[in-house]
């Protein structure tokens, strides 16, 4: 049985990952052609054709299916942190193909199936890890799955002025902001914790880096200090207990002071996008500096060092689209055409011309999520750089 748990995900993708016969480094790719433009939104629109197909639902919630084939026992729906990119993939379609925009009109709809408006631990709203009644019991919240949508209201806003993403970014932040630690008498005291469940006392990069991100994303655009104020809480704690001496990142900390060094590709992205952001509204370029720094360790880890191919496809779509922030800033086409060689290889060797769909996983099957990156990665080769500024 595949797994279904919107956490034990992970453990399978990497899992299954090294099962892959992809095992040479991304920069070793001669003779590579990159698709123009027009032939990378083709792909990201026949990706979506066959997420919609296998993992839509048909009785009007709009709600995907977590996996393809479906099992018995399966839920009916599947969890916030995948439909989160499902939701996002079609957003990134929007600025790809402007036909877009009633696929995204029904992924938002049916992204507030999740939204809990009478509060989760801390008495504020925000979207449960399952859909609310009449949909489903609802879930327990985490604070990284609520960042990727206030980081994806945040970009709809940047490219249409939709006030309403705004207002919603805004309320996921300040849900944010009630999952800081304020327990001294712990390890390594502060951080957002990664969920409100009572199972988990983590503190992670991904509850603490996107939570930055979210908060100077919202100081530019609204001007207001106390978001930046607390995205640097967010950014000094996570440099101060998860940056690794090579720059990169591990993967959290618990309450006794014990580190997860995993290194995960999304958790060296979402810093590297932080820095640039904080670069771009104090104007010191000491933020670009170490922008640059873990842009560098990223590459030598994941691409040189052929690692990329065992990270899963979901954490290297949101690694990407942060080096292209980056690069929207310094110039160059080194990460951006990683990321070109990275989605050929992944079109080439993962996906089932039949279906459509990108097989990663042991026994053969799909899960929503990884389709919705390799729906992510085309769209946004596929923009023209003057939108990369709009990412995370």
């Amino acid at each position: 049985m595949r797994l279904r748990s919107h956490r034990l995900v992970f453990a399978g993708a990497v899992l299954s990952a090294t099962l892959m016969v992809l095992t040479a480094p991304a920069s070793a790719a001669p003779g590579h052609h990159e698709p123009g433009r027009s032939a990378q939104t083709a792909r990201a629109l026949a990706a979506y054709s066959a997420l919609d197909r296998y993992f839509g639902t048909a009785d009007g919630s709009g709600l995907y299916r977590e996996q393809y084939p479906v099992e018995a026992g399966d839920n009916p729906y599947s969890y916030e942190w995948p439909y989160s990119q499902v939701h996002i993939a079609a957003l990134d379609l929007t600025v790809a193909n402007p036909r877009g925009e009633r696929a995204y009109a029904a992924r938002a709809k049916a992204q507030e199936r999740y939204w809990n408006a009478t509060g989760g631990t801390t008495g504020l709203p925000g979207y449960d890890s399952y859909p609310v009644a009449p949909y489903g019991a609802g879930g327990d919240m985490f604070y990284d799955d609520n960042e990727w949508v206030g980081l994806a209201k945040i970009q709809r806003y940047l490219q249409t002025g939709d006030a309403a993403a705004l207002k919603r970014a805004k309320e996921i932040f300040t849900l944010v902001e009630s999952g800081w630690d304020t327990d001294t008498s712990h390890a390594a005291p502060g951080g957002v914790f990664w969920t409100q469940a009572t199972w988990s006392n983590d503190r992670n990069t991904v509850s603490n880096m996107p939570g930055a991100q979210l908060g100077i994303r919202l100081y530019q655009i609204t001007g207001k200090r106390h978001y930046l104020d607390s995205a640097l809480r967010f950014y000094h704690w996570t440099n101060t207990y998860l940056q690794s001496p090579s720059g990169l990142y591990w993967d959290h900390l618990d309450l006794d002071g014990t580190l997860e060094k995993t290194i995960w590709s999304y958790n060296q992205g979402v810093p590297v996008g932080v820095n640039v952001l904080l670069y771009q509204v104090t104007h010191d370029r000491t933020y670009l500096r170490r922008a640059q720094r873990i842009a560098d360790a990223a590459y030598t880890y994941y691409v040189t060092q052929g690692r990329l191919h065992r990270q899963p496809i979901f954490f290297n779509s949101i690694y990407f689209k942060n080096l292209l922030l980056l690069e929207s800033v310094t110039g160059g086409r080194k990460n951006r055409q990683a990321m070109a060689r990275y989605a050929d290889q992944v079109w080439a060797t993962n996906r089932d011309p039949a279906t459509g769909l990108v097989h990663f996983n042991a026994d053969g099957g799909t899960e929503a999520i990884q389709q919705a990156a390799l729906v992510q990665i085309y769209a946004v080769l596929a923009w023209p750089p003057a939108r990369w500024p709009t990412l995370y």
